[in-house]
């Protein structure tokens, strides 16, 4: 047989199998991104409900606002929610319980005349809103950058022991993490700044270690390591909880 016949459908073959393996390393951008379209979508009545409607206090408006409610309520009851926020996943039930729980109460008050129910419906159904955009909005900016490629780490590279992928990522890994201590905070944030500070301080120096780790063979140690940074960047978000 000709040599060059026989290798040439091999490596074929190899190419195959290598963008195969690549593919499933690769990463949906929807997966790492914490936006949940459906409800911000349903932003566009809270946001009318909220800023038009109620300060003048025009109970009919209000209560026109019922059917759009109802199809929004629907679509988030539905929801699934992207990789990156499964660990919010529980959280995110609960908050929906209290979001339908509200939207009932605002359809009753609907049904009736009393103005001062159908105003509180309303305050109570943009505060239940809010609830669930807090649910899974990260803590500021920063924090989401650092999040996106620890996501990867942890759910990708780490189940497929490739530990090549995770060196290739581990300084911007480190940059993203020091980001954190001098990015923009907003209220929430301030709220417990130096605690906030304190533990960013144990997530940047927890990913330092991984890249020192890295260099070593032992992957027990690398994997231990890796555990052991995403438990400081989950107990960074838990100061929030």
């Amino acid at each position: 047989m000709n040599r060059t016949l026989f290798i040439f459908p091999l490596l074929i073959l190899v190419l195959f199998i290598c963008g195969d393996l690549q593919a499933q390393q690769e990463i949906d951008s929807c997966e790492i991104n914490w936006r949940v379209q459906e409800l911000s979508d349903f932003h566009e009545v809270i946001h009318e409900m909220w800023h038009e409607a109620y300060p003048s206090k025009d109970i009919s408006k209000l209560k026109s606002f019922v059917p759009d409610i109802k199809v929004h309520i629907e679509k988030i009851n539905n929801v699934s929610l992207p990789g990156i926020l499964q660990d919010k996943v529980n959280k995110w039930k609960e908050a929906l319980q209290l979001l339908n729980s509200t939207a009932e109460q605002y359809y009753a008050a609907a049904e009736g005349d009393g103005e001062q129910i159908m105003l509180d419906a309303a305050e109570e159904l943009h505060s239940k809103y809010e609830m669930m955009v807090r649910t899974i909005a990260p803590l500021m900016k920063e924090v989401d950058l650092y999040h996106q490629v620890l996501y990867i780490i942890y759910h990708k590279y780490l189940p497929n022991k490739d530990y090549a992928s995770i060196s290739n990522v581990i300084d911007d890994l480190i940059t993203r993490a020091e980001d954190i201590k001098t990015g923009k905070m907003s209220k929430r944030v301030e709220s417990k700044k130096d605690e906030f500070l304190a533990v960013t301080d144990e997530l940047i120096e927890a990913t330092k270690a991984l890249k020192e780790t890295l260099s070593s063979d032992d992957t027990t140690l690398i994997d231990s390591a890796i555990d052991f940074m995403h438990t400081k960047y989950m107990k960074l978000e838990q100061l929030f909880d």
